[in-house]
């Protein structure tokens, strides 16, 4: 049986997402777990592989279990063995082509960056402190130049790719790119869109800080778009205030009952 999962975790301690001998990753804990509790080799498949450092709120994985597995136990008994860190909020059966990365249209991240002069203990974690107070309303204008089915070279790492394939796209449709003024002097970067590039949240929130800083303005943006040129745009925000927040489906494939009722997700 199919199963799609939605998990949450803390990423300070892992190596990112993905399997990797030799160092802690998320995926390593979470198959590890899921094999041992069903007795069976588990690989799990994420909606985004998660740098290292980088959160995940509402992360999706899929795999294949034993039929008639008791998902709630299942996901109980994970827990045990993964909690603190990773946290499996739910499980469900689902159609047997669902695939978390390829079944998604749609992902959602947010940064916080903590802006006031001095660090918090409780924030280190999951916010960038910035002592400079930021302009969030150029910061505003500026993310709107990020909107639409755009070519973001200038802010997406560059994997070679491997021999006999071609290089890959870097042109992505961002839906939204706002930001948000929340409590205790806390921004708050949210975008959407259909998939992401390698650090590209990331390079975008750094770009966006040199203009809350007033380092570049926010009629630089387009031109930094337009040189599609890594080189131009501003450093990675660090890891650890990103978080993959969410995840969409199309509603067919994300309605579990569904199943039940025999239809196909095709």
């Amino acid at each position: 049986m199919r199963v799609k999962g939605t998990v949450s975790y803390d990423g300070s301690s892992f190596h990112g997402y993905a399997i990797n001998q030799g160092v802690l990753t998320i995926a390593g804990e979470l198959d590890t777990a899921l094999s041992k509790v069903l007795g069976a080799d588990i690989v799990t498949t994420c909606a985004g592989r998660t740098d290292r450092g980088v959160h995940a709120q509402g992360q999706v994985i899929s795999f294949d279990a034993p039929e008639g597995t008791d998902l709630p136990k299942l996901q109980h008994s994970v827990n045990r063995i993964c909690r603190p860190c990773i946290v499996v909020n739910d499980l469900v059966e689902t159609f047997p082509e669902f695939d978390a990365r390829f079944s998604a249209n749609g992902r959602t991240y947010r940064y916080r960056i903590l802006n006031q002069k001095t660090p918090n203990p409780f924030l280190a974690s999951t916010t960038w402190h910035i002592p400079i107070s930021l302009n969030i309303e150029k910061m505003i204008k500026a993310s709107s130049h990020f909107i639409g089915t755009l070519n973001f070279s200038s802010f997406c790492k560059r994997t070679p790719p491997q021999p006999g394939y071609q290089e890959r796209s870097l042109v992505r449709t961002v839906e939204s790119a706002t930001w948000l003024e929340k409590d205790e002097n806390i921004l708050e970067f949210e975008i959407v869109a259909s998939s992401f590039c390698h650090q590209m949240v990331r390079s975008i929130v750094g770009t966006l800080v040199q203009v809350g800083k007033g380092q570049i303005t926010e009629r630089k943006i387009p031109e930094i778009l337009q040189a599609q040129d890594r080189q131009k745009a501003g450093s990675p925000a660090p890891p650890h205030g990103l978080v993959l927040w969410s995840v969409r489906y199309p509603k067919l494939i994300d309605d579990p009952r569904r199943v039940a009722e025999g239809e196909s997700a095709t």
